[in-house]
This record gives structure tokens, sequence and C-alpha cells, in this order.
């Protein structure tokens, strides 16, 4: 084994201890039933609403930083969407949700770049090389066509730009710029889900949860973007 096998093998076993201490200890603190529970996420809602109205700068401070090792460490945005919903509102939640996903994603990006790049194209080159002479064409307006479409669970959809070679401001800003509509759905979504615990002492029924304007508008935005994105493939990334 080389020297750069060597840092690689230290490193992907650091990445795995890394989550293996962070699942550990939430789950060591919270169980399944506790974090489950409609009334223990009301009790703590109330808690963590009114710290949040206290200390706003520090909550989205500690929420940016958490949301960036978040994506290094599990890659999955949508339990992000909808805390930053609930937390801070649809329209800040948007704003400091797209942030720390962008930068979280970028620094994957640039992990991938340097550590997984053989692995990469070893495995994913054969399904997306028709996308490579696109993306050098206008790598920013494909990456953004790339971001805004989705539909790539979010952290292979950071690693696969590798084989574009974009580079790296690009894909912070088309990250940034591009996922902006689809967070906002799903912010919103958290949003809705925190004014529908915050006016009702008791869980609501699936029916009225589903039909709340709270919840329903964001689904209907959803569908209507995932349409836009089916458009949008078939006009500039098809084969």
């Amino acid at each position: 084994m080389n020297n750069e096998q060597k840092i690689k093998f230290f490193l992907g076993a650091s990445y795995l201890l890394i989550i293996s201490i962070f699942l550990w200890f939430f789950f060591s603190n919270f169980t399944i039933d506790e974090i489950s529970s409609y009334q223990f996420i009301k009790y703590n809602r109330d808690k963590l609403i009114d710290f949040k109205n206290s200390n706003f700068l520090l909550v989205g401070f500690i929420f940016l930083i958490s949301t960036i090792f978040w994506i290094l460490l599990l890659g999955f945005a949508s339990p992000v969407c909808l805390l930053g919903g609930f937390i801070f509102g649809k329209w800040f939640g948007t704003i400091i949700v797209a942030l720390g996903l962008s930068i979280g994603a970028t620094l994957v990006y640039i992990i991938a770049n340097f550590f997984f790049k053989e692995f990469v194209e070893e495995k994913f080159s054969k399904k997306f090389n028709y996308l490579i002479e696109k993306f050098k064409k206008n790598e920013f307006i494909y990456f953004l066509i790339y971001r805004f479409i989705g539909g790539i669970p979010f952290f292979i959809s950071n690693m696969l730009p590798t084989l574009f070679n974009i580079k790296t401001n690009i894909f912070f800003l088309g990250s940034l710029l591009g996922m902006i509509p689809q967070l906002f759905v799903w912010v919103s979504l958290g949003s809705g889900l925190e004014k529908i615990i915050n006016n009702n002492l008791e869980p609501p029924t699936l029916i009225q949860l589903i039909f709340s304007s709270e919840i329903i508008i964001p689904i209907l935005g959803f569908l209507l973007l995932l349409i836009l994105g089916i458009i949008v493939k078939n006009l500039y990334l098809k084969k």
C-alpha cells in the first residue's frame, strides 16, 4: 500500500468513525419512540422556537454549521430542509438551508474530486458519459439545470460532477441558485408542519394534515417542479 492509498484509507476510516460516533451520540440521547411522539415534538418545538427567538443569530450560525457537517457525514438533504423550515420559517429557512447545503455539497465535491474521482468514473462514466460534451459547452448553465432537475440522491449528485470537471466556484454558485426552487418547497413543508403543531394540542389526522393549506400547497409545488424538471431534462439533458 503506497502513501496515497494509506492517506485515503485513513481518511475513509476516520469518516466512518465520525459517522458512527454521531449516530451513537444521537440515539443514546433520544429513542425512536421519543422522537416519533407528538407530545415530545410539540414540547420541544415550543422550547426550540423560544430559544431561537431569543438567540436568533446564534441559532442561525449553529444551524448553518450543523447543516454543513450533516451533509459531509450523512448527505441527506430533506431532513435539513424540513428542520430549517420548522425553525426559521419558509423565507429565512430557504436562505440558510440553501447556503448550508451548498457549502456542504461543495466540500463533498472537493473531497470526491481529490479522493474518489477514479471510483466515480468507474461506476458512473458509462451512464453519464453523454453529458460530458454538454457540460463543456457551458458548464454553469448545464450545472444549473442539473441542480434544478434533481432526482438523484443528494450525496451522489454531489460526487457525479467530478465526471465533468466543474470548477469549484461554479459548483457552489450553481448549487446555491439551482436548488432554491426545490428547497423552498421542502422548507415550506417544514414551516407548515411547525404551524400545524403550534395550532393543535392533539395530533391531526392524516387527512387533516394532508389537506391543510400549509401542507397541500408545498405538495402541489413539488408536483409542479417535478413536471418542470421532466420537461427541462428532455429539452436540455436528453441523450
